[in-house]
């Protein structure tokens, strides 16, 4: 079972990308509003040093930015 997280915020067409991929491969994932949250996105700052979404976190291994490969190489 993969454990998916996907940190977004509403105005980004690049987070959009990501979540419709993992709709099409049906693949469980959770979507985080950054936008929504300013501690959220302090404490994804802090563990990756990015500011920028999306940034995915597939059992443990980032993903930042729209990276289909990368993503369907860490799906399980």
């Amino acid at each position: 079972m993969n454990n998916i997280k996907v940190y977004t915020t509403k105005t980004c067409p690049y987070c959009v990308m990501v979540t419709d991929l993992l709709k099409e491969k049906e693949v469980e994932f959770k979507e985080i509003n950054v936008q929504s949250d300013p501690a959220i996105m302090q404490e994804l700052v802090e563990k990756t040093g990015q500011m920028g979404v999306p940034q995915t976190n597939i059992n443990g291994q980032w993903v930042l930015g729209f990276d289909p490969n990368k993503i369907e190489s860490l799906l399980k």
